[in-house]
């Protein structure tokens, strides 16, 4: 079954720093014609975060997607929608190699513990200075309910004195 990807095209950023970006916003699987239905359905209810003050909105269909302009008060700016066929992910899970095996489910990876990412970012910043560093990664750290560290990583190093 064919995998399509609904892409959404934007410009962010103002000034000299604005620049395109593009963001996958969903897979859909089945016909080119579902896929696009589905991009229509997104595409009519997106809301962009600029202009703040839309004075006019014009949906456009094109051979492979969308064009949303909307008109600010200064500036009008533009989204495109498309819908593209997925070739190649390198995020998804193998095909099972016999047929009618059951692929096995497809787990998030876990996040890492804050000592690791903390030891990671330690070791980076080291090797950027030249300097050794000993870290240990099997610090047991306190969170509250939201899994934030109640004491911050770099509170009490020596260190950054």
């Amino acid at each position: 079954m064919t995998t399509w990807g609904l892409i959404l095209e934007t410009t962010v950023g103002f000034g000299e720093r604005k620049h395109a970006e593009a963001y996958v916003v969903a897979h859909v699987e089945g016909s080119r014609e579902a896929a696009l239905a589905e991009l229509e359905r997104r595409a009519r209810a997106y809301s962009p975060e600029h202009p703040r003050s839309p004075r006019r909105r014009r949906l456009f269909r094109s051979g492979d997607g969308f064009l949303l302009v909307i008109d600010g008060a200064w500036q009008s700016h533009a989204t495109r929608f498309a819908v593209a066929e997925l070739m190649d992910d390198t995020d998804r899970p193998a095909p099972s190699e016999a047929e009618g095996e059951v692929a096995p489910a497809r787990q998030e990876p876990a996040a890492p513990a804050a000592a690791t990412v903390a030891a990671d970012v330690a070791v980076a910043a080291a090797a950027d200075a030249d300097v050794e560093l000993a870290v240990d990664v099997d610090v047991e750290v306190d969170r509250d309910e939201d899994g934030i560290p109640v004491k911050p990583a770099w509170l009490g190093r020596a260190d950054l004195a």
